[in-house]
């Protein structure tokens, strides 16, 4: 099957048409632009009170040219001396002047190249920082989230893993979008702009290292080609990926996909389901907003629960997990609990609940 505008995609990969590059949560700081024109305005300032000291005491000085300093000596002589120029056509002769040279004119010229050689060196430490601060991110980076697209289904998919306990600075988010990557940093992601079709893309962040893939595109096409390059780079990690129609969910599988979520057929049957039964569909949309009201979770049994049928739990189980197969709650096959089960129960959404299911706390035996 090939869908349509692949082979577009294929080619803006061949040609290299979009830049990446990594982008780490930070906080805010001032415009650039802003922080120059302020330094600049204080060396203007620092110019201005210095040859305002040499008017002052203008007689102390000597002009080699005509022997007196005016107001516009005075600015020269600021500007050379402040520079570390020193020309010596205008020179203090004056104890006074001289002493004003000392304690005054020297600490403002320390100033004036402190405002202009620490703007330049500031860029320089700030480029340093920030490859230690991305190298340092890149080498303490395990089992952490990637999520191919920053739209609506990429931003709740991340809110509900989120809600669950996992960390932000565990999720990397990949979008070809500068501005969708200015919006997951700012929520405190990591980003990287780039086409994740692209190897080279993914594995910026990190995907061979990475415990589970999340690829919400906004086309089908592109979750499949994002799908293929994840799975080769990646053998282990676990992908879930969001598609519009449901006759791709087959060849999303085919690609990798461990789970293939169809956005359109589910929303209908949402929409179908509150038109039917309005309470209905009140209670599923409760149970797919992570964090309030009833959440859907899996857990694992504790050893008090062993042997006991899940009808008899305290929870509600909606369906066991033994293995690779997952037996509803009625299913004869089930019998009583085992050690190695895993639980997929129905729990009233508390702080308590708001961790990953793996970690999740169990009462004690």
């Amino acid at each position: 099957m090939k869908l349509p505008g692949q082979d577009a995609i294929a080619r803006q990969a061949d040609e290299h048409l979009v830049t990446h590059k990594v982008k780490l949560p930070r906080k805010l700081v001032e415009h650039p632009f802003r922080q120059v024109a302020k330094r600049l305005s204080v060396a203007l300032v620092v110019l201005v009170v210095t040859a305002f000291v040499v008017y002052v005491d203008h007689d102390g000085y000597t002009d080699n040219s005509d022997g007196s300093v005016d107001l516009l000596d005075s600015f020269y002589y600021a500007t050379v001396t402040l520079s570390t120029t020193g020309y010596g056509d205008i020179t203090p002769v004056s104890d006074s002047a001289r002493l004003t040279n000392i304690f005054v004119i020297t600490p403002l010229r320390v100033l004036f190249l402190i405002i202009l050689v620490g703007t330049t060196l500031e860029a320089l430490t700030e480029r340093t920082r920030e490859e230690w601060r991305l190298n340092r991110w890149r080498s303490a980076l395990r089992d952490h989230t990637v999520v191919v697209g920053f739209g609506t289904k990429g931003r709740s998919a991340i809110q509900t893993v989120c809600a669950t306990g996992l960390r932000k600075d565990q999720v990397v988010v990949v979008d070809p979008s500068g501005k969708a990557i200015e919006a997951a940093t700012a929520h405190g992601y990591a980003g990287v702009i780039g086409d994740a079709t692209r190897s080279d893309v993914l594995n910026r962040a990190e995907v061979y290292r990475a415990k589970q893939i999340i690829i919400a595109t906004q086309r089908d096409d592109t979750a499949v080609l994002v799908t293929l390059t994840a799975r080769q780079l990646n053998r282990g990690a676990k992908i879930v990926v969001a598609v519009r129609e449901e006759e791709n969910a087959p060849l999303l599988k085919q690609s990798g996909a461990d789970a293939v979520i169809t956005s359109a057929s589910a929303a209908g049957r949402l929409l179908g389901l509150s038109v039917l039964s309005p309470a209905a569909g009140m209670v599923m949309e409760d149970l797919i907003s992570q964090g309030s009201g009833l959440d859907l979770i899996e857990r694992p049994v504790i050893k008090a629960e062993v042997g006991r049928n899940p009808r008899e739990m305290d929870d509600l189980v909606v369906s066991v997990l033994r293995g690779h197969r997952v037996l509803g709650y009625d299913d004869p096959a089930v019998g009583g609990l085992e050690l190695t089960d895993r639980l997929i129960t129905i729990v009233r959404a508390t702080p308590a609940t708001h961790v990953a299911p793996d970690a999740r706390p169990l009462p004690r035996d």
